[in-house]
């Protein structure tokens, strides 16, 4: 995608100013016509300031990031013409990886893509033997989320759209509801759907489950249509043992999703998807920094295996319709010791090569490596909070470009600032300094921000005389 298509179609809302125009609104700061619902402002402010992503309205919020979204946008088409990708967000703590993998979500979400999102726990690894993989496919699919239902828990609604366009065919072929010859031919329909995805592994159970769930939606009974609860469990991976499933389902089951095959049941379901009628699924992993955390060294190396498994199997084309996003911090991914490059079989697939250097990034490599938002894009944002914060609290308070200036400037102020400011930390104080000055009417910018709460990093008249006391000490 060109840089022009990408600023008209990116994830950043076309009713907010893009980060390609970042530098002229930064400039010049002024009110946005159109304003988001006070709800969603409430939510977005609350959030932010407590350090987390919000999950609704980024696209009030966007900015910067046009390399790292035009990269992963291809990759959503790849996906989209049956393909597979992997990719890697790295970055620090706060520097914007939640923030970017929450935008491409909600942007996919709208474009007809099912997404699911997890972190990374003690509790959900992608190996373990206490069921910590089998944990994180449960948390994927109960995040499972559309356009219709974007904060997840979309799996029934997924099966239901699905059902629904089975029956219609077979209405359409002029065959009657509630008739043994409905049934039956729902029962061939779905053997032929599924066999028209190909020779999958887990599709013989995977087929027989829908089929079970097709006959408990038609018959309507409450004895029955227990089974279609026990269908959803049987997809979410909820059950332990064998002998469980089969006392719930009503038939002999030969599988259930384990440790083991829980990756093998995401590929089905991509498959199952696109039949359905999306256009794929999109895995989003965050936290990786837990595989780090890991302290026994046999355990991590099995999550890192699995880590390449998965990795391999996009790239050599094994799996269709399904992109996978990790993200974690510079530790986790490149630590030779304990992080994924001490797996030296993901070491040499995914260090950088030797002609990225100097400022030069491969957008194509699987891994992307965030870089800071510039001083131009943060203006933009900081302006788009201040609009926000005042209609939603009605303060009529405008910053001056002058005072959003002189705020960014007391921050880069501070010391470590070049290495270790994030996003995160600059919006946290921009908006406790928002909620000050609507709070106590009779302050005044200049006067917050000239108090020695933003000044840490300014040098006084004392630190000058004792730089002076020191200034002919040698070693």
């Amino acid at each position: 995608m060109s840089t022009s298509d990408t600023s008209k179609s990116s994830p950043q809302n076309p009713q907010a100013r893009s980060a390609a125009s970042g530098s002229a609104s930064a400039e010049h700061p002024s009110p946005q016509p159109l304003k988001p619902p006070k709800r969603i402002a409430r939510t977005i402010l609350a959030a932010l300031k407590g350090g987390v992503v919000p999950r609704i309205g980024l696209g009030w919020i966007a900015v910067g990031r046009r390399l790292e979204i035009e990269a992963l946008l291809n990759d959503m088409e790849v996906v989209r013409d049956g393909g597979a990708s992997f990719r890697f967000i790295v970055g620090r703590y706060g520097a914007g990886k939640s923030f970017l993998l929450q935008t491409l979500r909600t942007y996919v979400m709208e474009r007809g893509f099912v997404v699911a999102d997890a972190d990374l726990s003690p509790e959900r690894r992608l190996a373990g033997t206490k069921g910590q993989g089998l944990a994180t496919y449960r948390e994927l699919v109960q995040n499972f989320a559309t356009k219709t239902m974007p904060e997840g828990g979309a799996l029934g609604l997924i099966l239901e759209r699905w059902m629904a366009g089975l029956r219609a065919e077979l209405a359409a072929e002029g065959v009657q509801p509630g008739t043994p010859e409905f049934l039956a031919g729902g029962e061939a329909q779905i053997l032929e759907r599924m066999h028209a995805l190909g020779e999958v592994l887990h599709g013989y159970e995977f087929s027989q489950l829908l089929i079970r769930y097709f006959r408990a939606m038609e018959t309507g009974e409450d004895e029955v249509r227990a089974r279609m609860s026990a269908c959803l469990r049987w997809l979410r991976g909820e059950y332990t043992t064998k002998t469980e499933a089969r006392a719930e389902l009503g038939f002999p089951v030969s599988v259930i999703i384990d440790d083991d095959n829980w990756y093998d049941f995401l590929k089905l379901f991509a498959l199952f998807l696109r039949g359905a009628g999306y256009e794929g699924l999109l895995i989003l992993i965050d936290e990786l920094v837990n595989l780090y955390k890991i302290p026994n060294s046999v355990s991590r190396q099995n999550n890192y295996e699995k880590i390449l498994t998965i990795y391999n199997d996009m790239l050599q084309g094994r799996a269709r319709g399904l992109g996978v996003i990790m993200s974690g911090t510079p530790q986790a991914v490149e630590d030779q010791r304990r992080g994924i490059f001490s797996y030296e079989a993901l070491r040499s697939r995914l260090a950088a090569g030797r002609f990225s250097q100097d400022g030069r990034r491969d957008m194509m490599a699987p891994v992307i490596e965030l870089e800071p938002l510039t001083p131009d894009e943060l203006l933009v944002l900081i302006d788009k909070l201040a609009h926000m914060h005042a209609d939603l609290f009605a303060t009529g308070l405008v910053l001056s470009d002058q005072a959003l200036a002189r705020f960014l400037e007391l921050e880069y102020d501070r010391e470590g600032a070049a290495t270790h400011l994030t996003p995160r930390e600059i919006i946290r104080d921009f908006i406790e300094a928002l909620n000050i000055l609507a709070q106590n009417p009779d302050l005044t910018v200049d006067a917050l921000f000239g108090t020695k709460a933003f000044q840490s990093a300014e040098h006084s008249e004392g630190d000058g005389e004792a730089e002076d006391e020191y200034a002919e000490f040698n070693i």
